[in-house]
């Protein structure tokens, strides 16, 4: 019945984003904001979707970690479910995303349609060079940077070494640091139809400041904090 409806979910879901994609990108004629407003509202119908059908929820430790000021946000990548908590974690934001995903019909105009930071991730140096130009101008208008420092979806208990693009950013734009990390793996695999029921749990750490510092060990240490609290978070889910 699980597998029902988590593949019940997937179609409805999958259709939704054709319809809504149109809706968001006839949204920019008013501007990137009304874009994004849709497509938070679409994120939140998808929540009690996911909920109602799969029994998936998610809850959040260290709110209070989170800075007044707009600041540069690395988050632990394992799934799509953190692609989209984000959104309603934290303000307005953008994401530093591969330019691929522009490239497909619907989601892809829908993601275009907010502003992301979209970068060619195999361009070495330049690619580090367009996210420090363009999310410096994000930060200074206001928005939260989202990245996923490990680059693309890992599976569960499984990392590599961190790009530095964040730490950089932060350091060159004068902000902190925001380390986010979670078990959404465990629940909403990267591969595959099938939802475990349960609540994801989203850890927030404490920001830090990476001005003055060596960047390389501001990035080991953010790496070491996220993937130290991911195995406590899956050993504890799985004593129940």
């Amino acid at each position: 019945m699980l597998v029902l409806r988590s593949v019940l979910f997937t179609v409805l879901v999958s259709l939704s984003v054709v319809l809504w994609s149109i809706v968001v990108v006839i949204g920019r004629l008013w501007g990137d904001a009304v874009s994004y407003s849709l497509v938070v509202a679409w994120i939140r119908g998808v929540f009690w979707l996911l909920q109602k059908l799969c029994g998936l929820n998610y809850r959040v430790e260290g709110r209070e970690n989170i800075p007044a000021r707009n600041a540069v946000v690395l988050l632990k990548h394992s799934s799509a479910y953190e692609t989209l908590v984000q959104f309603l974690m934290f303000p307005r934001q953008c994401w530093v995303v591969k330019r691929e995903l522009l490239w497909g019909p619907f989601l892809g105009w829908a993601v275009a349609a907010i502003s992301p930071i979209a970068i060619n991730r195999g361009a070495g140096q330049q690619a580090v060079a367009q996210v420090l130009a363009k999310g410096t101008a994000r930060l200074e208008q206001g928005h939260w940077v989202m990245i996923f420092p490990e680059g693309t979806r890992l599976p569960p208990g499984t990392t590599r070494r961190y790009g530095i693009s964040g730490v950089l950013l932060a350091q060159a734009a004068g902000r902190l640091l925001v380390p986010v990390a979670h078990d959404a793996g465990d629940f909403w695999p990267r591969r595959g139809w099938r939802k475990r029921p349960g609540t994801v749990t989203f850890r927030i750490g404490a920001a830090i400041d990476p001005a003055g510092q060596e960047p390389r060990k501001v990035n080991a240490q953010i790496q070491a904090w996220i993937e130290a609290q991911v195995a406590e978070l899956r050993s504890a889910g799985s004593e129940h």
